[in-house]
C-alpha cells in the first residue's frame, strides 16, 4: 500500500510563497498520476492539481498561474510550489495516487 507523508505548510502573509513535499513510501510514483488536494475547513476535499507521468499537467482554476506541480522520481517525492498565494487558499493539502491512502496532510494558513 502506497503512503504519502506531507511537509512544508505553515503560516504566510498574502502573497507569499510555500513549497510543499509529499515523499511516497511502499511503490514508486514514476508510473503513475500524482495529484493535489486541499480542504479548507467546512468544506469538501477538492482537487487542485495533477502531473502525469508523462509531463502533463492539470491545475484547478482557482490556482492556475500560480502553483506549480512537479515530481523527483529518484526521491519518491512530488512537490508544489504556490505562489501568490491568497487567504482562500488556506487549507489542509494532501498529496495522492492510485491505490494510495490519504496522509495527515499539511496545513497552509495565509493571513496577516
Amino acid at each position: 500500500q502506497v503512503q504519502f507523508v506531507e511537509s512544508g505548510g505553515g503560516l504566510v502573509q498574502p502573497g507569499g510563497s510555500l513549497k510543499l513535499s509529499c515523499r511516497a513510501s511502499g511503490r514508486g510514483i514514476d508510473l503513475y498520476a500524482v495529484h493535489w488536494y486541499r480542504q479548507a475547513p467546512g468544506r469538501e476535499r477538492v482537487q487542485v492539481a495533477t502531473l502525469l507521468s508523462g509531463g502533463n499537467t492539470w491545475y484547478s482554476n482557482s490556482v492556475k498561474g500560480r502553483f506549480t506541480i512537479s515530481r523527483d522520481n529518484a526521491k519518491n517525492t512530488v512537490y508544489l510550489q504556490m505562489n501568490d498565494l491568497k487567504p482562500d487558499d488556506t487549507a489542509v493539502y494532501y498529496c495522492t495516487m492510485q491505490g494510495a491512502d490519504w496522509g495527515q496532510g499539511t496545513q497552509v494558513t495565509v493571513s496577516s
